[in-house]
Parts: structure tokens; sequence; C-alpha cells
């Protein structure tokens, strides 16, 4: 036994590895991001995270996962924080603590391939902040993870490829170790493997049997768990992989979350103490309080859970990621189609099956659930995306067990084809991965300077060349409005505006008390007047009036 109680940022990633290997029981890992995805629409601040981030940082997780996946993308486009600052301030928080982030392979945290050089430069600049790198791709195409898993263990950082996981044709235990001898034979055995149960499918003796077959191939391998509880199974689940031999498991706070994110974190601690499993290092009491201070921040957030609450046991017949799980109803409604909701549950069975059986994770899930929908709209494949094009043409890689019949290639890949070419011509001429240029990144930073009219950084480069239009809206919106992430949620959702003559009182990250007073709102044909002391400093904004649809 180790002489130290926990994992931290000080030690080295073989120290780290070492730790695991040699101290008996099992980990957690707090996933806030997601969380905040599946279950708020990636909606929770920072003043939250911040608020609740002590008691975190005492309880002994293995990490904590703040970063990635859709959260990148939407901090920006909501306007809620710049993510390397978020980065900045949770980092701070929480000294004793790793830092996780999931990326999404060669789509890092958006939802199409980008460039060796933007892969690079992300991973460079992110890792400043990240300490653990959960890197998946959504065909389990290794080579998709090669550039920006290399990075990350160039940088010094904990590295964690995942397998993802689904039931079905094609989905045996012999097909997901050879895949975990892709990855060894790709980045080395000084890594973490993840098993990405992303859907919340099969049961906790499927689960079981994998662990052990990864296990018995690869004894010294380190595992971890990532799953989602939608169909309220992943306790089960979890149990079954400690006990074959996973040594990190992914929970949600019991205040928090906990249907279609992850799973509680104390009620898996319950089940595994009277099974002997013990999690060193872990204090119990900071759970309790950070779910207690929760609760009550939860009320702030409650317009953005689904209004189609409880727990869904045919996500292992539909396969929705959490997340896509979460608005499925939604969506359904808006397009009037609430009533035909299992019907187009049916064709995404069915879409799931024809286009391969392959993973319904980011950006597949959006590929297998917009077809579905367009399918029922439209008719079968009338309807076709260019992502679902992309797709069949190979550009994310190769189907890993069979290929699309004949039929769904040459109604997708001939839509509104100008040419007349036939589908085999397409696939011959244009199939395959493309080799993407590299990005001119000195060109992109002098363009986004001149929009912005003044210098700008590399973190704000790397986000520009990203996500263009939502990383320069959000840029301006800071330089307009400066640091709005100090605003608690109780003021940055409140409904029904400002008093003339109120006044708001915020505390920043160190602690001191800033005082913004509403002198004055002026509405106009077109736009709203808005004059406030801020600080005692007079400051008057004008913002435009969305029009009406």
């Amino acid at each position: 036994m180790p002489d130290r109680e926990r994992v931290t940022p000080k030690m080295s990633v073989r120290e780290i590895l070492a730790f695991l290997r040699e101290t008996p029981g099992y980990f957690l890992t707090n996933n806030e991001r997601d969380v905040s995805q599946s279950d708020f629409k990636c909606r929770i601040l920072p003043r939250t995270t911040l608020r609740v981030a002590p008691y975190r940082d005492d309880t002994g997780y293995f990490a904590f996962e703040i970063s990635g996946g859709a959260s990148v993308h939407l901090d920006l486009m909501n306007k809620q924080i710049n993510p390397f600052e978020k980065l900045r301030l949770v980092k701070k928080r929480m000294p004793h603590t790793l830092i996780q982030t999931v990326c999404r392979g060669r789509n890092l945290f958006g939802y199409r391939p980008y460039p060796d050089n933007v892969l690079r430069m992300t991973v460079r600049l992110f890792a400043r902040y990240i300490d653990v790198w959960r890197v998946y791709d959504f065909l389990n195409h290794v080579p998709n993870l090669e550039v920006v898993g290399r990075e990350v263990q160039e940088a010094g950082r904990l590295l964690m490829p995942c397998i993802c996981f689904n039931t079905g044709v094609g989905h045996t235990d012999e097909y997901y170790v050879a895949k975990v001898g892709e990855i060894l034979d790709t980045f080395g055995d000084e890594i973490i493997l993840g098993i990405k149960n992303h859907s919340a499918v099969g049961s906790p003796r499927r689960i079981a049997s994998l662990v052990a077959a990864i296990k018995a191939r690869y004894p010294e391998l380190i595992l971890a768990y990532h799953g989602h509880n939608t169909d309220g199974n992943d306790l089960g689940r979890m149990v079954a992989a400690v006990e074959n031999g996973v040594k990190i498991v992914e929970v949600a706070d019991h205040g928090f979350g906990g249907m279609y994110s992850q799973a509680p974190a104390l009620s898996l601690i319950q089940t595994l103490n009277d099974d002997g499993y013990k999690a060193p290092g872990l204090k119990v009491q900071p759970i309790v309080d950070a779910s207690d201070l929760l609760r009550r921040e939860r009320r702030h957030y409650e317009r953005f859970e689904t209004p189609f609450r409880g727990f869904d046991p045919t996500v292992k017949r539909h396969k929705l990621t959490g997340g896509a799980a979460s608005i499925a109803f939604e969506q359904a409604e808006k397009l009037g189609l609430l009533e035909r909701i299992h019907e187009i549950f049916s064709e995404l069975m069915e879409v799931n099956r024809e286009l391969g059986n392959i993973w319904s994770v980011t950006p597949g899930s959006q590929i297998l659930w917009s077809t579905a929908v367009s399918n029922v709209i439209y008719g079968r494949y009338e309807n076709p995306t260019d992502d679902l094009k992309n797709l069949l043409l190979g550009r994310y890689g190769p189907f890993p067990f069979y290929e699309p019949q004949q039929w769904i290639y040459e109604k997708v890949l001939e839509h509104r084809r100008r040419d007349g070419k036939k589908w085999y011509q397409i696939l011959a001429d244009e199939a395959g991965i493309q080799d993407l240029p590299d990005v001119d990144l000195d060109a992109r930073k002098r363009d986004l300077e001149e929009k912005l009219r003044r210098p700008a950084t590399d973190e704000e480069l790397c986000l520009y060349v990203q996500f263009p239009k939502d990383a320069l809206d959000y840029f301006r919106f800071e330089d307009t409005f400066g640091k709005a992430w100090l605003l608690p949620p109780q003021v940055w959702y409140r409904r029904g505006g400002f008093r003339d003559g109120e006044t708001i009182r915020v505390p920043d990250e160190e602690g001191r008390t800033h005082q913004i007073d509403v002198v004055s709102t002026h509405r106009k044909a077109d736009e709203v007047e808005t004059s406030l002391l801020v600080d005692f400093h007079f400051q008057t904004y004008s913002v435009p009036l969305r029009k009406k649809q």
C-alpha cells in the first residue's frame, strides 16, 4: 500500500498509474460536465461549480470532469464563460484533484474532423489545465485517436483512450479485446483504458463479461468505466465492473443529475461497501455537503431539465446517448411529432441496423437521430444530411462490422447530384478519410484580430478555428459586458428584468463583493438601453431586441 492516500496533480503519469495498480479498492471520478450536458442542457454556470468546488476537492475523487464534449462549444454559444477561464478557475479551487476532459478524437470538441495542426494546438493549450484526457472515436477507429493521444502523452498528461460499447450484432468480447490491443499497440501501456457505455446499454452481467475478458488478456491494464443511468440500472453495471477489475468509475452527486447522466456516488459507495470494496482516501461527508448545496442550486436550472422526466429502459433498443435521450421528446414535440415518438424510435432502431449497428455517440448520435426524424417526415432517406453522406463516404472512418446496403448508398449519395455520377463512382472517387490541409493559423489570427479590433490570444485563436461564429460572438460579448460569469444563476437566469433602483451584490472568485445598481431601463423600438452603476462607475448598454420568428 503506498504511503499516500490519494492521487494528486503533482504526481507524474507513471506515479499515478503505479499508485492505482498498487492500491487496493476502486476510485471515483465526479463528472459534472456530463451531468450538465445530459440533465441540464449544458447550462450549469461557473458560480455553481465554484461554490461546491471545495467540498468536491476535499472528497478525494480520482478526477473531476468539467470540460469537453459539447460544453466547450455551448459555454461559448450560451455566453456563459470562456472555456479556458473556467478551467483556470476550477483548477484554482480544486488544487488537489485531477481535472478531466472528454475529447472526440479527430473531432476534438466539435462535430467534424479538424486538421492536425488544430488538433495539436488545442491539446497543447488545454493541457495546461487538464490532467486526464478521456478520448474516443464514435466508430472505434483507433487512427482517429492517434494525433490527439500522442500530443496528450507529449504534454505529460494522462491519456485515457476509450472503447465505445454497444450491444447486438458484432459487439462481442472478442471484438472489444482486439480493439484494446489496437489501442495498446498505438499508445503503449502507460494509459488508462476507458469503457464508454454512453447509451446505458447492457446488463450488469454483460459488463462483467466484457471487463473479465479484457482483464484476462491484459491483467495489468487499468480500466475505467463511464456509463449513463438512463435506464436506472447503471449502479448494477458499475458494481459488476468493479467486482471484475475496473479501477475507476464515474459518478454524479446525489443532489444533482443521476438520471440521464451518471448514477449517484453515495449509492455506489454504500453498495460496494457491503460487498467489501473500499474507496481509499475517499471522504463521505463532503459528498453529503456538496449535494445539500446542489439541491438548493438545482432550483435555478429547473427550466433546463427535460419536462419528460423518468428513467427510460427502452434505451436498450433505441440506444440514444444520455444527452440525446434527455431532449428527444422535446425535439419531437417541437416538430409536432410527439404523438409519433415511438415511430421515430422504431425508425431510429432500423436506421442504426441499416447503418452498420454503430455507436450512437457524438457525432454518430446526431447522424442517426436526424436521419430517423427525416425519414419519418420526408420518407426513408429522401432528405439526407451532409453528415450522413460523409458517414457513407467513410469520411469518419470505415464501418466496423458491415456496410449499408447498396440502395442506401444509391439514394443518399446520388441525392441532388448534378454531375450524374452513380453511387459506386462517387465511392470510387471520393470515399475515405480525407487528408485535411493545415489551417494557416497566422492568417486566421489576423482575421480574428481584424474582427475584434484588438490583439487576440492563442487561446482565443484556438476557440475561433473550432467554432468561428460562436467564439467571435462570445469574445465581443465579453469585450462589451466583462466577466458576466461572476453572476450567480438566480441573476443570470432571472426572468422579467430588474426594477429601476434595484441593487445586486455579487462576490467574485476572490471573495470581494461587487455592487450593481440598476439606474434606469428604456425600451426603444428595436433595443433596450440600460444604465447601471457597476462598483459605482456609470455605464450604459444598448442591447438589440430579438425579432419574433
